[in-house]
């Protein structure tokens, strides 16, 4: 039994990475007991890295509405930075009596917060912590961009079934909002994701990551005055995504109150808020890795295996150091990230919902458009960018693109795409 663990963590921490999702990875009969043992604890990082993530960015938020508002915040709970309040708070709903309206549909009422947190919590599954040689991630995709947003746009299906399950007209003009809302900011915030990917020739995240190694001058959002402007759009939609003012029309305070989730309380209720927190994570985590150098510091600093620590420690402890290294530069970039929605959120605002599709349809949409137009041909124009830009990790290059690359001139992008499709991960075991 020790061994079979052994060899499940050794390739859990350090060999072959997170071995959930490698294609074609074998894993010897004596080793099946360390491998289910090894995919729980993967799932167990998962869920523990959205609840606690959640539980914080609540207590964070009240902190950060409290200096916005000329006021303490919690100060209480746990000592001077009331850090347990959050936690009181969790034991409060879960005391609370468990209700629902007579004439509530039983089972999508109970069904709907579920299937809010589960796509919450899914999409994690594809977004990796670390790059190549051994990236942490649960599921390795070459799809892993279309798998993120097309899971992340299944909360919405939770928000409307708790509306409508929930026979209150209060409730269902909340969730049809939220529909408006969907319709409106989901097109952009697809064409902001593309102009990465036309950058990086894969739709696979890692490679998005590590195509932006060396330096911030490299990270994508500074690729092209274009690219600067996506990001903004981004930003933006990603916003409106997760429900946040100034585009949380889902709930207003004069009017719908809860909005959607106005007859749910206790544990159920709870399930809606982690859901919106974990959201909030997961599109500033996906912002850093397509926009904002992934786990890539702003500076380079040769901590890799090909690098000065490589020399020093050696190849495998240097990967590993190095992954830690951008776990926690990745992890940085998205709390910064998740601080400066919390920021807009008491800065700015709601706003109404003719004023969001507008923002959305007119400005956003056709915004987004001519920049992903304008990027294309600043590649065209400029190939290799007007900074030289590394090609994709897991790409081999040509004899003739190596030749082209040493020369200072950069291939074009359509031949690693084409290449990059056809990629095989077990290839680079």
């Amino acid at each position: 039994m020790a061994p079979t663990i052994n060899w499940a963590l050794d390739l859990l921490v350090s060999g072959a990475g997170w071995v959930i999702g490698w294609e074609g990875l074998s894993v010897p009969p004596d080793a099946a007991v360390g491998y289910v043992l090894a995919a729980l604890l993967q799932v167990a990082m998962i869920l523990n890295l959205s609840a606690v993530g959640a539980l914080v960015f609540i207590w964070l938020e009240r902190k950060v509405a409290g200096r916005i508002q000329d006021r303490l915040g919690p100060t209480r709970v746990g000592g001077r930075f009331g850090w347990l309040q959050t936690v009181a708070d969790g034991l409060k709903l879960l005391s609370k009596e468990d209700l629902m309206p007579t004439s509530a549909d039983p089972l999508l009422f109970r069904v709907a917060p579920y299937i809010g947190m589960a796509a919450a919590v899914a999409a994690f599954v594809a977004l990796p912590f670390a790059g190549a040689p051994h990236p942490f991630v649960a599921q390795h995709l070459d799809v892993a961009v279309f798998f993120v947003l097309a899971v992340l746009g299944l909360e919405v299906f939770s928000i409307i079934l708790a509306g409508y399950s929930s026979a209150s007209k209060w409730s269902l003009f909340g969730a049809m909002r939220e529909a408006a809302q969907v319709v409106s900011y989901e097109v952009p915030l697809g064409l902001c994701a593309v102009v990465p990917v036309m950058l990086a020739g894969s739709m696979d995240l890692v490679s998005i990551g590590d195509v932006q190694r060396g330096g911030v001058w490299n990270w994508h959002v500074f690729n092209d005055p274009f690219t600067l402007v996506i990001f903004a759009v981004y930003c933006t939609c990603a916003t409106a995504s997760v429900n946040r003012a100034p585009f949380d029309l889902a709930e207003a305070e004069s009017e719908l109150v809860g909005g959607f989730h106005t007859e749910y309380s206790g544990l159920r209720w709870s399930f809606f808020f982690m859901a919106e927190y974990t959201s909030m994570l997961l599109v500033s985590l996906l912002a850093a890795i397509l926009f904002l150098g992934a786990w890539h510091a702003p500076i380079p600093l040769g901590l890799t295996s090909d690098g000065w620590l490589g020399a020093v420690v050696g190849v495998n402890v240097a990967n590993y150091l190095g992954n830690l290294l951008g776990l926690l530069c990745l992890m940085t970039k998205g709390v910064l990230s998740v601080v400066v929605m919390m920021w807009v959120r008491w800065s700015m605002p709601r706003l109404r919902i003719d004023q969001v599709m507008t923002t959305c349809l007119k400005y956003c949409t056709p915004l987004a458009a001519v920049c992903f137009l304008g990027a294309t041909a600043w590649q065209v124009v400029f190939p290799g960018g007007v900074l030289w830009r590394p090609p994709a990790p897991y790409v081999e290059m040509t004899n003739d693109e190596a030749r082209m690359t040493k020369n200072g001139v950069m291939p074009s992008v359509s031949s690693f795409v084409i290449r990059a499709s056809s990629f095989k991960p077990e290839a680079h075991q």
